[in-house]
């Protein structure tokens, strides 16, 4: 796992020890990163269920202000941290050891250009993670999205009252989704 592009582009990352973590693959990365490309300079990124912190890191490496990490796992906010002063972007990044359900239950929530929300498969978190975005939508900035990693057989329909679908997109076993808030269509 590596670094693709950008400030930090080949710097090598830890894994998480263990079997705990589903890292994206690279050609997911890529495709997701170049989806992202006009989106980053200067965001404020939000990568949940955070794991070895590396697509907030690829973020940071791309011109994102800011990344804050989320995962409940110590290895994994070790992991992230130590990933952080590895690719020299520490000064930017902020893991939190916390649920990310519990996280995002803050009475005060921060505005995030992009959250990325990509929790451990087949037990159903991703979706009410989207829900609780969706419940609190100051957690989104009004020209964010949200983008959530699935495996496609996890893939099911959503009611939501604040969030869209924008996109969808396909890679092998990979499926990033994209949602944004209601009305803001326009600009993508």
């Amino acid at each position: 796992m590596r670094v693709i592009s950008g400030t930090a582009k080949g710097k090598k990352l830890k894994s998480v020890p263990g079997d705990s973590t589903r890292p994206i693959t690279d050609r997911a990365k890529v495709a997701l990163f170049d989806i992202l490309s006009g989106e980053l300079e200067g965001s404020v990124f939000l990568d949940l269920f955070a794991g070895t912190g590396g697509v907030g890191i690829e973020a940071l490496s791309r011109g994102a202000r800011r990344a804050v990490f989320v995962d409940v796992e110590p290895k994994s906010i070790h992991t992230v941290r130590a990933n952080l002063q590895a690719t020299r972007l520490a000064d930017r990044g902020e893991a939190i050891r916390s649920d990310s359900f519990r996280f995002l239950d803050r009475t005060q929530p921060e505005a995030f250009d992009i959250i990325y929300v990509a929790p451990p498969q087949y037990k159903g978190l991703w979706l009410h993670a989207l829900d609780a975005i969706d419940r609190q939508p100051g957690w989104l900035a009004p020209d964010g999205m949200v983008v959530v990693q699935i495996d496609p057989k996890e893939e099911r329909g959503v009611a939501l009252t604040r969030l869209v679908e924008f996109d969808r997109r396909r890679y092998g076993s990979t499926l990033l989704w994209f949602f944004e808030k209601r009305g803001e269509q326009a600009g993508r």
